[in-house]
């Protein structure tokens, strides 16, 4: 039996990854840990900001009617579908990162030195370069959701977990130690190095992606899969 992928970030995007996932072949499922929702925010004055750094393509989704004010301005994304989403809000992506934000603030044109960040309200704190002034603004919020059936029924024999966040680390490690689901039978593949260390320890498996993207998660877990097919990372059941 093909191992069961975990699919835990909230939607859109679980199902956007289910169905990549699948499409390479894996047995996955969306599970999802979180809810997004908007936040109230105030817009800083056009006139203030050079150009927009985005880090998710929810800071998009749910920045709600304040984002025209910003229409045709330069704008920094973190990755392809943060651009995609940024282009259709109407904006002109100079740089489309691959790395996270933080190597995008390395690649600023010279006239860019006022940025706006559109961002969630759990994000990555970025150590920003002199001379380069970052307004932040939390457009969205992520809310935990219960422990969903389907996952704890999945949960209950070996699986393969695909974790996007820090915060959906923390929680899903927190869930199995409330629920009692042993973690020495999952395998857990993270987005980046970050994501694992919030894990933490006593997982069957714990590997991070070479790229904090989906496409590399996704690398990640088909060659997790095969090897766990030849029997050499399946974790013992208990």
């Amino acid at each position: 039996m093909a191992l069961p992928v975990l699919v835990l970030r909230p939607e859109p995007g679980a199902s956007a990854t289910v169905r990549a996932a699948r499409a390479m072949g894996l047995d996955a499922h969306a599970c999802p840990l979180f809810a997004v929702r908007p936040l109230p925010w105030e817009p800083v004055p056009r006139e203030q900001v050079d150009a927009l750094l985005l880090g998710s393509a929810n800071a998009l989704r749910h920045a709600g009617a304040a984002l025209s004010l910003y229409r045709e301005m330069p704008a920094y994304a973190v990755g392809a579908k943060t651009a995609e989403a940024a282009r259709a809000a109407g904006l002109e992506v100079v740089e489309t990162g691959s790395g996270g934000l933080q190597q995008i603030l390395r690649a600023l044109r010279p006239e860019h030195r006022t940025l706006l960040r559109l961002a969630g309200r759990e994000r990555v704190a970025l150590d920003v370069p002199e001379g380069i002034a970052v307004t932040t603004r939390q457009v969205y919020a992520s809310e935990p959701l219960p422990l969903p059936p389907d996952l704890a029924t999945y949960l209950a024999e070996p699986a393969l977990v695909l974790l996007h966040s820090g915060e959906a680390a923390t929680r899903f490690a927190g869930l199995c130690d409330n629920a009692g689901i042993d973690r020495g039978r999952l395998l857990l593949a993270t987005i980046g190095p970050r994501v694992s260390a919030r894990a933490g320890t006593g997982w069957g498996t714990l590997r991070s992606a070479d790229q904090p993207n989906d496409a590399a998660l996704l690398a990640l877990a088909a060659q997790m899969c095969e090897e766990a097919s030849s029997g050499s990372q399946l974790p013992e059941q208990g």
